[in-house]
Protein backbone atom coordinates (compact mmCIF):
# COMPACT_ATOMS: atom_id res chain seq x y z
CA UNK A 1 0.00 0.00 0.00
CA UNK A 2 1.14 3.24 -0.76
CA UNK A 3 2.37 5.15 2.24
CA UNK A 4 2.74 9.14 2.59
CA UNK A 5 4.81 11.49 4.40
CA UNK A 6 3.85 13.28 7.30
CA UNK A 7 2.72 12.47 10.83
CA UNK A 8 -1.33 11.38 10.20
CA UNK A 9 -0.61 7.96 8.69
CA UNK A 10 0.60 6.80 11.77
CA UNK A 11 -1.94 8.32 14.07
CA UNK A 12 -5.38 7.51 12.60
CA UNK A 13 -5.12 4.03 12.44
CA UNK A 14 -4.46 3.48 15.96
CA UNK A 15 -7.50 5.12 17.58
CA UNK A 16 -7.37 7.47 20.70
CA UNK A 17 -9.50 5.76 23.44
CA UNK A 18 -13.01 7.34 22.89
CA UNK A 19 -12.42 10.98 24.29
CA UNK A 20 -11.94 13.10 21.22
CA UNK A 21 -15.54 14.33 21.20
CA UNK A 22 -16.19 15.75 24.35
CA UNK A 23 -14.98 19.24 25.36
CA UNK A 24 -12.04 20.32 26.02
CA UNK A 25 -10.29 17.63 23.71
CA UNK A 26 -9.63 19.65 21.10
CA UNK A 27 -12.86 21.33 21.05
CA UNK A 28 -13.96 24.50 20.02
CA UNK A 29 -15.34 25.05 23.21
CA UNK A 30 -11.80 24.67 24.65
CA UNK A 31 -10.74 28.04 26.73
CA UNK A 32 -6.98 28.76 27.34
CA UNK A 33 -7.26 28.71 30.65
CA UNK A 34 -8.30 25.42 30.79
CA UNK A 35 -6.13 23.40 28.69
CA UNK A 36 -3.24 25.24 30.79
CA UNK A 37 -4.35 23.40 34.14
CA UNK A 38 -4.91 20.34 32.13
CA UNK A 39 -1.56 20.47 30.68
CA UNK A 40 -0.07 21.87 34.24
CA UNK A 41 -1.44 18.49 35.89
CA UNK A 42 0.79 16.63 33.50
CA UNK A 43 4.02 18.36 33.02
CA UNK A 44 5.54 21.49 33.26
CA UNK A 45 4.03 24.71 31.39
CA UNK A 46 5.88 27.59 30.49
CA UNK A 47 2.82 30.58 29.95
CA UNK A 48 4.95 33.58 27.37
CA UNK A 49 2.86 36.53 27.92
CA UNK A 50 2.53 40.40 26.63
CA UNK A 51 2.29 43.20 29.00
CA UNK A 52 0.61 45.07 26.01
CA UNK A 53 -2.04 42.27 24.99
CA UNK A 54 -4.09 39.61 26.11
CA UNK A 55 -1.75 37.39 23.74
CA UNK A 56 -1.05 34.14 25.72
CA UNK A 57 1.31 31.51 24.57
CA UNK A 58 1.93 27.90 26.80
CA UNK A 59 5.31 26.26 25.80
CA UNK A 60 6.32 22.59 27.20
CA UNK A 61 9.92 22.08 27.60
CA UNK A 62 9.61 18.57 28.28
CA UNK A 63 7.95 18.09 25.24
CA UNK A 64 10.70 19.54 22.75
CA UNK A 65 9.36 23.20 24.14
CA UNK A 66 6.19 22.81 21.72
CA UNK A 67 3.64 25.40 21.64
CA UNK A 68 0.46 23.21 22.94
CA UNK A 69 -1.76 26.26 22.43
CA UNK A 70 -2.73 29.66 22.54
CA UNK A 71 -5.32 32.58 22.92
CA UNK A 72 -5.74 36.14 21.89
CA UNK A 73 -8.25 36.67 24.79
CA UNK A 74 -6.27 36.13 27.98
CA UNK A 75 -6.52 33.13 30.59
CA UNK A 76 -10.39 33.01 29.59
CA UNK A 77 -9.87 33.55 25.92
CA UNK A 78 -10.40 30.78 23.33
CA UNK A 79 -7.86 27.84 23.15
CA UNK A 80 -6.41 27.88 19.39
CA UNK A 81 -4.24 24.53 19.59
CA UNK A 82 -5.08 20.77 19.43
CA UNK A 83 -4.37 19.45 22.67
CA UNK A 84 -4.98 15.34 23.06
CA UNK A 85 -5.80 14.97 26.40
CA UNK A 86 -6.09 10.81 26.60
CA UNK A 87 -2.10 10.54 25.19
CA UNK A 88 -1.50 13.43 27.76
CA UNK A 89 -3.01 11.30 30.17
CA UNK A 90 -1.66 8.23 29.74
CA UNK A 91 1.97 9.46 29.45
CA UNK A 92 5.29 8.21 28.77
CA UNK A 93 5.89 4.92 29.51
CA UNK A 94 9.53 2.70 29.73
CA UNK A 95 10.04 1.58 26.50
CA UNK A 96 8.94 -2.03 27.24
CA UNK A 97 6.01 -1.04 28.67
CA UNK A 98 4.51 0.87 25.56
CA UNK A 99 1.42 -0.45 23.29
CA UNK A 100 -0.28 0.04 20.28
CA UNK A 101 0.34 3.94 19.08
CA UNK A 102 2.52 4.82 22.32
CA UNK A 103 4.98 2.07 20.51
CA UNK A 104 5.66 4.63 17.68
CA UNK A 105 5.09 8.13 18.45
CA UNK A 106 3.45 9.91 21.86
CA UNK A 107 0.34 12.16 19.78
CA UNK A 108 0.33 14.88 22.62
CA UNK A 109 -0.83 17.60 20.19
CA UNK A 110 0.54 21.30 20.18
CA UNK A 111 0.05 24.00 17.47
CA UNK A 112 3.88 24.06 16.65
CA UNK A 113 6.27 21.27 17.19
CA UNK A 114 9.65 20.75 15.98
CA UNK A 115 10.22 17.55 13.39
CA UNK A 116 13.26 16.32 10.86
CA UNK A 117 12.56 15.17 8.36
CA UNK A 118 12.45 13.20 5.72
CA UNK A 119 10.09 10.90 7.45
CA UNK A 120 10.48 8.60 4.58
CA UNK A 121 12.74 7.34 1.61
CA UNK A 122 16.54 6.14 1.80
CA UNK A 123 17.75 9.36 3.96
CA UNK A 124 14.73 9.21 6.27
CA UNK A 125 14.84 8.85 10.57
CA UNK A 126 11.73 7.23 11.32
CA UNK A 127 12.70 3.99 10.09
CA UNK A 128 15.75 1.74 10.69
CA UNK A 129 18.36 0.50 8.19
CA UNK A 130 16.90 -1.60 5.36
CA UNK A 131 13.78 -1.65 7.10
CA UNK A 132 10.21 -1.77 5.20
CA UNK A 133 8.01 0.98 4.95
CA UNK A 134 5.50 0.36 6.71
CA UNK A 135 3.86 1.39 9.56
CA UNK A 136 5.07 -1.30 11.52
CA UNK A 137 8.44 0.21 11.33
CA UNK A 138 7.77 3.26 11.83
CA UNK A 139 9.25 4.87 15.24
CA UNK A 140 9.84 8.84 15.65
CA UNK A 141 12.87 9.49 16.85
CA UNK A 142 12.88 9.63 20.74
CA UNK A 143 14.75 13.31 20.55
CA UNK A 144 11.27 14.57 18.93
CA UNK A 145 8.90 12.27 20.87
CA UNK A 146 10.02 11.28 24.20
CA UNK A 147 13.36 13.27 24.88
CA UNK A 148 13.26 17.14 26.78
CA UNK A 149 14.75 19.91 26.10
CA UNK A 150 16.80 22.30 28.42
CA UNK A 151 16.02 25.63 29.13
CA UNK A 152 18.16 27.88 28.17
CA UNK A 153 16.95 31.10 28.53
CA UNK A 154 13.97 32.61 29.51
CA UNK A 155 12.17 36.15 30.06
CA UNK A 156 8.23 37.02 29.86
CA UNK A 157 8.32 37.08 26.11
CA UNK A 158 10.95 34.42 25.15
CA UNK A 159 11.74 31.08 25.91
CA UNK A 160 14.58 28.75 24.11
CA UNK A 161 15.96 25.66 24.30
CA UNK A 162 18.78 23.82 22.94
CA UNK A 163 19.45 19.67 22.43
CA UNK A 164 22.17 17.27 20.93
CA UNK A 165 21.25 14.05 19.35
CA UNK A 166 22.87 11.58 16.96
CA UNK A 167 20.53 9.92 14.35
CA UNK A 168 21.11 7.21 12.16
CA UNK A 169 19.35 7.20 8.53
CA UNK A 170 17.54 4.57 6.84
CA UNK A 171 20.83 4.00 4.87
CA UNK A 172 23.00 3.67 7.87
CA UNK A 173 24.45 7.28 8.08
CA UNK A 174 24.90 8.51 11.56
CA UNK A 175 24.96 12.54 11.69
CA UNK A 176 25.58 14.38 15.29
CA UNK A 177 22.57 17.33 15.22
CA UNK A 178 22.17 20.16 17.61
CA UNK A 179 19.27 22.23 18.03
CA UNK A 180 18.16 25.30 19.31
CA UNK A 181 15.21 26.65 19.53
CA UNK A 182 12.92 29.86 20.78
CA UNK A 183 10.01 30.57 21.25
CA UNK A 184 8.60 33.92 21.27
CA UNK A 185 5.88 36.40 21.11
CA UNK A 186 5.30 39.22 18.75
CA UNK A 187 4.18 42.10 19.89
CA UNK A 188 1.46 44.67 17.61
CA UNK A 189 4.91 46.68 16.19
CA UNK A 190 6.70 43.17 15.54
CA UNK A 191 3.59 41.82 13.88
CA UNK A 192 2.62 44.54 11.37
CA UNK A 193 6.22 44.68 10.49
CA UNK A 194 6.31 41.07 9.35
CA UNK A 195 2.96 41.55 7.95
CA UNK A 196 3.99 44.52 5.79
CA UNK A 197 0.48 45.94 7.00
CA UNK A 198 -1.13 48.03 9.55
CA UNK A 199 -3.35 46.16 11.85
CA UNK A 200 -6.95 47.64 12.27
CA UNK A 201 -7.50 48.55 15.86
CA UNK A 202 -10.64 46.32 15.76
CA UNK A 203 -8.98 42.85 15.66
CA UNK A 204 -6.98 40.99 18.87
CA UNK A 205 -4.60 38.60 18.02
CA UNK A 206 -1.93 36.25 18.86
CA UNK A 207 1.42 36.09 17.54
CA UNK A 208 4.52 33.75 18.18
CA UNK A 209 7.07 32.51 16.14
CA UNK A 210 9.74 29.52 16.74
CA UNK A 211 12.97 30.22 15.32
CA UNK A 212 14.33 26.45 15.54
CA UNK A 213 18.34 26.77 14.55
CA UNK A 214 19.79 23.20 12.95
CA UNK A 215 23.71 22.73 13.54
CA UNK A 216 25.83 19.92 12.37
CA UNK A 217 27.74 18.87 15.48
CA UNK A 218 29.61 16.71 13.37
CA UNK A 219 33.01 16.36 11.87
CA UNK A 220 32.24 15.75 8.50
CA UNK A 221 30.58 17.61 5.86
CA UNK A 222 26.24 16.85 5.33
CA UNK A 223 26.00 15.69 1.66
CA UNK A 224 23.72 15.04 -0.35
CA UNK A 225 24.90 11.13 -1.31
CA UNK A 226 24.46 10.44 2.40
CA UNK A 227 21.37 12.13 3.20
CA UNK A 228 20.02 15.55 4.16
CA UNK A 229 18.14 16.56 7.21
CA UNK A 230 15.70 19.76 7.12
CA UNK A 231 13.60 21.23 9.95
CA UNK A 232 10.39 20.38 9.66
CA UNK A 233 7.13 22.41 12.19
CA UNK A 234 3.85 20.91 12.05
CA UNK A 235 0.94 22.75 13.84
CA UNK A 236 -1.94 20.72 15.01
CA UNK A 237 -5.47 23.27 14.75
CA UNK A 238 -8.69 22.63 16.02
CA UNK A 239 -11.21 21.98 12.91
CA UNK A 240 -14.62 22.89 11.95
CA UNK A 241 -17.48 22.27 9.77
CA UNK A 242 -17.05 25.69 8.06
CA UNK A 243 -12.69 25.59 8.29
CA UNK A 244 -10.94 26.15 5.00
CA UNK A 245 -7.41 26.25 4.27
CA UNK A 246 -6.54 29.11 2.04
CA UNK A 247 -2.95 28.62 0.09
CA UNK A 248 -1.82 31.37 -2.49
CA UNK A 249 1.16 30.17 -4.77
CA UNK A 250 3.04 31.20 -7.49
CA UNK A 251 2.04 30.82 -11.17
CA UNK A 252 5.26 29.72 -13.00
CA UNK A 253 5.97 29.91 -16.69
CA UNK A 254 7.03 27.29 -19.03
CA UNK A 255 7.01 24.54 -16.16
CA UNK A 256 4.43 22.35 -17.12
CA UNK A 257 6.01 19.90 -15.11
CA UNK A 258 5.52 21.23 -11.97
CA UNK A 259 2.06 20.72 -10.19
CA UNK A 260 0.05 23.57 -8.07
CA UNK A 261 -0.47 21.08 -5.41
CA UNK A 262 0.73 17.36 -4.58
CA UNK A 263 -2.57 15.40 -3.47
CA UNK A 264 -2.13 11.97 -3.71
CA UNK A 265 -0.82 11.32 -0.40
CA UNK A 266 -3.80 9.54 0.51
CA UNK A 267 -5.01 8.82 -2.78
CA UNK A 268 -6.53 11.93 -5.12
CA UNK A 269 -8.36 14.65 -2.42
CA UNK A 270 -12.17 14.57 -3.85
CA UNK A 271 -12.79 17.83 -5.92
CA UNK A 272 -15.23 18.74 -3.10
CA UNK A 273 -12.41 19.00 -0.86
CA UNK A 274 -9.62 20.65 -2.66
CA UNK A 275 -9.96 23.60 -5.46
CA UNK A 276 -7.27 25.08 -7.35
CA UNK A 277 -8.43 28.54 -8.72
CA UNK A 278 -5.66 29.02 -11.72
CA UNK A 279 -7.21 32.51 -12.13
CA UNK A 280 -6.68 33.99 -9.16
CA UNK A 281 -3.67 31.33 -7.90
CA UNK A 282 -5.25 29.69 -4.58
CA UNK A 283 -5.93 26.72 -3.37
CA UNK A 284 -8.99 25.73 -1.15
CA UNK A 285 -8.71 22.66 1.28
CA UNK A 286 -11.37 21.62 3.78
CA UNK A 287 -10.47 21.75 7.33
CA UNK A 288 -13.27 19.52 8.96
CA UNK A 289 -11.58 16.75 10.75
CA UNK A 290 -14.00 14.33 8.94
CA UNK A 291 -11.87 12.97 6.00
CA UNK A 292 -7.61 11.96 6.42
CA UNK A 293 -6.15 14.10 3.03
CA UNK A 294 -3.41 15.69 2.56
CA UNK A 295 -1.68 18.53 0.11
CA UNK A 296 1.73 19.64 -0.18
CA UNK A 297 3.38 22.75 -2.17
CA UNK A 298 6.87 22.67 -3.44
CA UNK A 299 9.28 25.60 -3.17
CA UNK A 300 8.65 27.09 -6.68
CA UNK A 301 5.25 27.35 -6.06
CA UNK A 302 5.28 28.45 -2.28
CA UNK A 303 4.99 32.54 -1.76
CA UNK A 304 6.16 31.33 2.32
CA UNK A 305 2.53 31.63 3.71
CA UNK A 306 -0.50 29.60 4.17
CA UNK A 307 -3.91 30.27 6.00
CA UNK A 308 -7.55 29.70 7.42
CA UNK A 309 -10.51 30.63 8.32
CA UNK A 310 -13.20 29.41 11.13
CA UNK A 311 -16.38 30.89 9.71
CA UNK A 312 -17.75 29.59 12.41
CA UNK A 313 -15.57 31.09 15.07
CA UNK A 314 -14.59 33.84 13.60
CA UNK A 315 -10.60 32.78 13.61
CA UNK A 316 -8.01 33.62 10.98
CA UNK A 317 -5.10 32.01 10.95
CA UNK A 318 -2.21 32.38 9.27
CA UNK A 319 1.41 30.80 8.82
CA UNK A 320 4.35 31.77 7.56
CA UNK A 321 8.08 31.12 6.96
CA UNK A 322 11.35 32.05 6.03
CA UNK A 323 11.34 31.13 2.34
CA UNK A 324 14.89 31.08 0.82
CA UNK A 325 15.23 33.95 -1.92
CA UNK A 326 16.62 31.01 -4.28
CA UNK A 327 14.66 27.45 -4.98
CA UNK A 328 15.92 25.28 -3.17
CA UNK A 329 15.93 21.24 -3.15
CA UNK A 330 13.31 20.15 -0.14
CA UNK A 331 13.25 16.59 1.04
CA UNK A 332 11.12 14.16 0.36
CA UNK A 333 8.98 12.48 2.51
CA UNK A 334 7.18 9.37 0.63
CA UNK A 335 7.40 6.41 2.39
CA UNK A 336 9.56 4.07 -0.09
CA UNK A 337 12.43 4.41 -1.86
CA UNK A 338 12.57 7.24 -4.34
CA UNK A 339 14.19 8.09 -7.73
CA UNK A 340 14.12 11.65 -6.81
CA UNK A 341 15.04 12.11 -2.67
CA UNK A 342 15.03 16.11 -3.15
CA UNK A 343 11.96 16.87 -4.65
CA UNK A 344 9.56 17.72 -1.53
CA UNK A 345 7.26 20.06 -0.19
CA UNK A 346 7.47 23.70 1.37
CA UNK A 347 4.20 23.70 2.66
CA UNK A 348 1.65 20.94 3.47
CA UNK A 349 -1.66 21.24 4.82
CA UNK A 350 -3.50 17.47 6.92
CA UNK A 351 -7.11 17.45 7.61
CA UNK A 352 -7.46 14.44 9.79
CA UNK A 353 -10.45 11.46 9.18
CA UNK A 354 -11.69 8.58 10.44
CA UNK A 355 -10.04 5.30 8.90
CA UNK A 356 -10.26 1.96 9.87
CA UNK A 357 -12.39 2.16 12.89
CA UNK A 358 -10.57 5.05 14.31
CA UNK A 359 -9.72 8.48 14.68
CA UNK A 360 -6.91 10.14 16.78
CA UNK A 361 -8.23 13.89 16.15
CA UNK A 362 -10.42 15.51 14.55
CA UNK A 363 -7.73 18.23 13.83
CA UNK A 364 -6.39 19.51 11.15
CA UNK A 365 -2.30 20.88 10.50
CA UNK A 366 -0.60 23.51 8.46
CA UNK A 367 3.30 22.60 8.13
CA UNK A 368 5.95 24.36 6.99
CA UNK A 369 10.10 22.60 6.28
CA UNK A 370 13.08 24.51 5.77
CA UNK A 371 15.56 23.07 2.51
CA UNK A 372 17.79 20.01 2.58
CA UNK A 373 20.36 21.24 4.64
CA UNK A 374 23.96 20.37 3.26
CA UNK A 375 25.98 21.47 6.21
CA UNK A 376 29.27 21.07 7.23
CA UNK A 377 31.09 21.19 10.28
CA UNK A 378 29.83 23.70 12.57
CA UNK A 379 27.37 25.33 10.33
CA UNK A 380 23.93 26.29 11.12
CA UNK A 381 20.48 26.91 8.95
CA UNK A 382 17.79 28.73 10.97
CA UNK A 383 14.16 28.17 9.99
CA UNK A 384 11.40 30.25 11.31
CA UNK A 385 7.66 29.64 11.28
CA UNK A 386 5.01 31.79 12.48
CA UNK A 387 1.55 31.83 13.80
CA UNK A 388 -1.15 34.01 13.78
CA UNK A 389 -4.09 33.97 14.81
CA UNK A 390 -6.88 36.80 14.58
CA UNK A 391 -10.61 37.50 15.72
CA UNK A 392 -12.35 40.96 15.76
CA UNK A 393 -14.81 42.55 12.99
CA UNK A 394 -15.24 40.56 9.64
CA UNK A 395 -14.22 43.99 7.99
CA UNK A 396 -10.80 44.35 9.89
CA UNK A 397 -10.21 40.61 9.35
CA UNK A 398 -10.74 40.33 5.36
CA UNK A 399 -8.49 43.75 5.31
CA UNK A 400 -5.76 40.74 6.72
CA UNK A 401 -6.94 37.95 4.69
CA UNK A 402 -6.58 40.04 1.50
CA UNK A 403 -3.65 41.68 1.86
CA UNK A 404 -1.26 38.36 3.39
CA UNK A 405 -3.53 35.55 1.36
CA UNK A 406 -4.43 37.61 -1.38
CA UNK A 407 -7.97 36.34 -1.05
CA UNK A 408 -11.38 37.67 0.74
CA UNK A 409 -13.07 36.24 3.48
CA UNK A 410 -16.41 35.49 1.48
CA UNK A 411 -14.18 33.62 -1.77
CA UNK A 412 -12.60 30.97 1.10
CA UNK A 413 -16.52 30.61 2.08
CA UNK A 414 -16.98 29.94 -0.94
CA UNK A 415 -13.70 27.75 -1.88
CA UNK A 416 -13.13 29.93 -4.94
CA UNK A 417 -16.53 29.01 -6.91
CA UNK A 418 -17.10 30.17 -9.57
CA UNK A 419 -18.32 33.81 -8.47
CA UNK A 420 -15.55 36.61 -9.11
CA UNK A 421 -17.78 40.01 -7.25
CA UNK A 422 -15.96 39.48 -4.14
CA UNK A 423 -12.63 39.53 -5.37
Amino acid sequence: MKRRAGLAVALVLMGCDGETSSPGVGSPHSAFDGDVAFLSDHTEIIVLSDASSAQRVAVAPAWQGRVMTSTAGGPSGASYGWVNRPAIRRGIKPEDQREGLDRHIHVFGGEDRFWIGPEGGQFSWYFEPGAEFTFENWLVPAFIDTAPWEVARRSSAAVTFTHTATLENWSGRTFAIAVEREVRLLDKPALSAALSFDLPADVSFVAFESLNRLSNAGAEPWTTETGLPSVWILGMLIHGDETTVAIPYRKLEGEADEPIVKDDYFGKVPGDRLIVDEDDAQIYFTADGKYRSKIGIGPKRSLGAAGSWDALRGVLTIVQYNAPPEIEPYVNSQWALQDDPYRGDAINSYNDGPIEGGQLGPFYELETSSPALALGPGASYEHIHRTIHFEGERDALDAISRHVLGVSLGRIERRGGLEHQDK
